[in-house]
């Protein structure tokens, strides 16, 4: 064991800044912020070079994408924060606010259905650093994922998004094909042939497989689209999220819904209660209501400027 002489009051100061420290040292790991796990190959030489200037060599990666450098010294930590700020590198990502952004790659993912990189840079931007001094019951974790394989699981986080490509269906020109190369590629079986005319059932998750797959033109296109998850949860008490009963059209509209969530989360939330409890406790169908609603935006500045938390 090191002999500590770290204070308490030091390691809650330096924590706040992304700094944990290792355990049984006098040593911390820094948590440096990568925006939606995306880096430069520039950023990626300098941290490198990082770990073993100020660290151990070593360099760990995060469930929320995020990197550590472990064995960094107390003394070296505005040294730290200094040589990577060279290449726009910041480190953070702790307390009771909006956490890192994850998201998968689905803008250059042969099955994204929208700009996954795009979309978690801009709520990075609006969120993670414009709400960075407000104060939340607890931590907030937003993820996007490209389509509805999940592979960042949108529905495990406080907010998720999932892209949608919703085809465009014209029954019209439907010709109840013996052999439905529209049923041959749904990979829900949502789309079946049922007395000579093709189906599309509930189970379709709007991946955007079946489109322009029919040899009449049946589903030509489809309309991109944004389903928003609210409530998820992982940990000791896991809870999967639920989707709001719409798809949304646009970027924009996903932004407002986030907003209005973590307004709604900061003045209907108890302190250290996550959004999944909270959700729970005044009801989903009530939490719907109001993020679909512009009234709790009328409130805004009287949310964000109240002593809570």
């Amino acid at each position: 064991m090191a002999n500590l002489k770290i204070t308490p009051a030091q390691e809650k100061a330096v924590k706040s800044e992304g700094f944990l420290r290792n355990r049984g040292t006098d040593n911390f790991s820094a948590r440096i912020i990568t925006v939606n796990g995306k880096i430069t190959a520039a950023q990626q030489k300098l941290i490198g070079d990082a770990a073993e200037k100020f660290g151990r060599g070593e360099v760990l990666f995060t469930s929320r994408m995020t990197i550590e450098i472990p064995g960094i010294p107390y003394e070296k930590i505005r040294d730290f924060q200094d040589y990577i700020a060279k290449e726009g590198l910041f480190t953070g990502g702790t307390g009771a606010k909006v956490r890192p952004v994850v998201s998968c790659k689905g803008t250059v993912c042969i099955h994204g259905t929208i700009d996954s990189f795009e979309i978690s840079e801009e709520i990075h931007k609006r969120f993670f650093l414009d709400y960075n001094s407000v104060k939340l019951p607890h931590k907030f974790k937003v993820a996007v994922g490209g389509c509805p394989n999940n592979c960042v699981k949108p529905d495990l986080n406080d907010l998720g998004i999932v892209g949608q490509m919703v085809p465009n269906y014209d029954k019209d020109l439907c010709m109840g094909c013996k052999k439905c190369a529209v049923e041959d590629t749904c990979p829900m079986g949502a789309a079946k042939v049922v007395d000579g005319i093709l189906e599309m059932s509930d189970e379709c998750k709007n991946c955007g497989k079946c489109i322009g797959k029919c040899n009449f033109d049946a589903i030509p296109d489809g309309e991109r689209g944004y389903k928003i998850f609210i409530g998820g949860m992982w940990g000791k008490r896991p809870q999967v999220a639920k989707p709001l009963s719409k798809i949304f059209k646009s970027p924009k509209e996903v932004y407002d819904v986030i907003e209005k969530m973590l307004l709604l989360y900061r003045e209907q939330g108890q302190t250290r209660e996550r959004v999944a409890q909270t959700v729970n406790r005044i009801g989903f169908e009530n939490v719907e209501a109001q993020l679909l609603s512009d009234e709790i935006m009328e409130r805004k500045d009287k949310i964000l400027n109240a002593d809570l938390h």
